[in-house]
């Protein structure tokens, strides 16, 4: 295993579900924590959690994904003593409506589209010279089940979460020679608060997602996470499907009456 201590790690949407869980969990192991979210307030107090239990240093960065030119300033100008990031966890990422094409709202689809490709791309696109430099570096994007295959009424969401699949194949050739590693991780039915934002706010629609069975936490994503990252140099873990126990695939879960 590789130590995690000192290295820094590089967040994105850090202030809730799987970010915030892999930000805890890489902050146990001794790393140095660059994080970053749109929400100042809630990044602010995660930052200070994770300073008072761990003790580790950490960076906070208000930051929307989205925006190419705020991006490229937020890495440009990060001290010369943060600017030596280990990992990149490209975690920020939504879904927005579940509906059929025809009676979707084509604005969900911008933010979708916006966040889950553009933004993961334009974060890589700013971090990436910074590794490329010291010939170091792992790039650890969260994708998804929806990543893999398709089902009714996702088909934005679905397709932005192919093209995080395809982004990181062509990624991992175009730094095979790099000594730069680039992995995938790909969970199933986890229970953040990635349903409440799919459904607009609606609690009870989002519990009703995971009714009957035990989904995937996000610290369950997080210690996957962790895995990947502590390989040793000669090994690299290029992807993983992580599903819940009563779950085949996107449609196909057992519950309990």
């Amino acid at each position: 295993m590789i130590s995690l201590k000192d290295k820094i790690v590089f967040i994105s949407g850090a202030t809730s579900g799987i970010g915030k869980a892999s930000a805890f969990a890489f902050a146990a192991e001794g790393a140095r924590l660059i994080i970053c979210a749109r929400r100042k307030n809630k990044l602010d107090v995660v930052a200070d959690d994770i300073k008072k239990r761990f003790g580790v240093r950490v960076y906070a960065i208000e930051l929307d994904v989205r925006n190419k030119t705020d991006v490229n300033s937020a890495i440009s100008n990060l001290p010369d003593e943060w600017k030596n990031i280990d990992i990149l966890v490209n975690n920020a990422g939504l879904g927005k409506g579940l509906n059929k094409f025809y009676e979707d709202n084509p604005e969900n689809w911008e933010e979708m589209i916006d966040t889950n490709i553009k933004g993961l791309l334009y974060v890589t696109y700013a971090v990436l010279p910074l590794m490329l430099e010291r010939k170091n570096g792992h790039i650890i994007n969260i994708g998804s089940l929806a990543g893999r295959e398709a089902y009714p009424k996702g088909a934005v969401y679905c397709s932005t979460k192919h093209a995080v699949d395809a982004i990181t194949k062509s990624l991992r050739m175009d730094l095979i020679d790099m000594n730069i590693k680039v992995s995938t991780i790909d969970p199933g039915l986890v229970e953040t608060n990635f349903s409440v934002i799919r459904f607009e706010g609606d609690v009870e629609k989002a519990k009703n997602v995971y009714k009957g069975m035990e989904p995937l936490t996000a610290d369950d994503i997080a210690e996957t996470v962790i895995f990947c990252a502590t390989r040793p140099k000669n090994v690299n873990i290029a992807e993983i499907l992580i599903l819940a126990g009563t779950q085949a695939s996107s449609t196909i879960v057992h519950r309990e009456s």
